[in-house]
This record gives C-alpha cells, structure tokens and sequence, in this order.
C-alpha cells in the first residue's frame, strides 16, 4: 500500500485537490483501460466536488459511476446519496445513462437489493466469484465515529470479507455498501475529510495501535493507493 496524506488549509483547496487528483486519475485510466470507474461517497462534504467535476470536459462515455454506499431509500428521496450526486454533478453532464450504476433500493428487501447488486458489478467487471475487482478509485468520507461508507463501528458488515456487496446498519436502518476487503481491491481511495469534529476519530485511525472495530476507517488498507486529503481543521494534529 502507498499512503499520501495531505492537510490543506481549508474546504476549497481541499476540493480543489481532490479534483486535480480525480482528474489525472481519469486521465490514467482511459489511457491505459479504455475506461474510468469510480465509487462516489456521499455526505456534505463531496457535494463541491462533485459540482467542479461537473464542469470538466470529459469523455463521459468512458466514465462509469458507482456509490461506495447508498441509504435504503428511493433514488429520489432526499436522504438519497445517488439525488445529492446527480443534482451536483450527473444531470449536468452528457454521461450515458447505462454508464451510472445505480444501486438498487426498491426490492423491499435490503439482502436481496445487497445480492442483485452485487451480482451486477461481478457482471460488469467480469469477475470471478472469488475475485474482488478493482475501481480506478473509490471516493470516501470519514464520519466523526470513524465509519466510512455504511461500516459503522460493531455493526455485522465490518464481519463481510467474502462479498462485495452487503447490508449496512445505523441506528437501526438499513443501508447497502460495499465490503472493505472490495474496497481495498481498488487501485486508489481516496478519503476527503473536513471538520475540526472529525480530529478524535482521525488520532485513533491514523493510531499505531487500535481497534478496527470500533474505527472502521482503519479497515481500509487497499492494496493500490491511499490518499488521505483533509483540511487543517481536520488534519492540523496529524503527522503521515
């Protein structure tokens, strides 16, 4: 693994960043695979990011757009990771409409939902059952208990090594997300941090010794790259 981290000195030099990186990771991509994939987080946090995003001239037909994690909720309900992405960025852009990859949310179900999507990205990236695919980048935040994605602390999808896909848990809402061993397949994550509240979590994260379990976060160890992006509020006390 080769981890960067990075304190910036506040919120728009931080999505500044953050966009630059996407960008030459892009760039990378479709010169090398013919092909861009990236997992979108959801939260406050990404939302400018998005919109710069949205103002780049891409090839968005070779752009395909995942979520990390999504609320089990309707694609057009206000909790919806996908709206808050697609109001900011995706309606803006001449992407295919086959090239977002929506995760599935009305099944009643959430299990089914968990399978039925899982069997779409073992489809999508030809995968064997035991293969866990690599994204060009998966795009994370970090909640102030440490989750990332739908992996909060003590909850049964931290448990998950052999799936790509599962059912997440907060507060007793279901959610689907992606595995951490699936994440870490990919070839770089990128967390985008902000907040003076995200500090205590953060000190137990970047720790020599803790426990995963109850910092999620600390999971990601992708074999590819792993960039820690913060703004001073939240990175100020850190050293790499």
């Amino acid at each position: 693994m080769n981890k960067k981290v990075e304190v910036l000195p506040d919120i728009s030099v931080l999505v500044e960043r953050s966009l630059d990186l996407i960008l030459s990771k892009v760039s990378t991509a479709i010169a090398q695979r013919g092909q861009f994939t990236i997992a979108l987080a959801g939260g406050s946090t990404p939302k400018p990011l998005y919109e710069a995003i949205a103002k780049q001239k891409l090839p968005w037909d070779k752009v395909h757009i995942f979520w990390g994690d999504e609320r089990y909720v309707p694609p057009d309900h206000p909790d919806s990771n996908e709206l808050m992405a697609r109001r900011a960025w995706l309606n803006h852009v001449d992407i295919p409409a086959s090239n977002i990859h929506s995760v599935p949310t009305l099944d009643g179900d959430p299990a089914v939902s968990a399978a039925k999507h899982e069997q779409h990205l073992r489809e999508f990236f030809n995968s064997a059952p035991d293969e866990f695919p690599a994204l060009d980048v998966v795009l994370l935040g970090m909640g102030d208990d440490a989750h990332t994605a739908s992996l909060f602390p003590h909850t049964a999808a931290l448990k998950v090594q052999d799936r790509l896909i599962t059912v997440g848990n907060k507060d007793g809402n279901p959610r689907i997300t992606f595995t951490y061993p699936f994440i870490n397949a990919a070839r770089s994550v990128i967390f985008v941090v902000a907040g003076a509240n995200k500090r205590p979590a953060l000190a137990q994260v970047f720790a020599p010794v803790a426990d995963d379990f109850t910092y999620p976060s600390r999971l990601i160890q992708p074999q590819g790259e792993l960039w820690w992006l913060l703004d001073a509020a939240a990175g100020s006390e850190l050293s790499a």
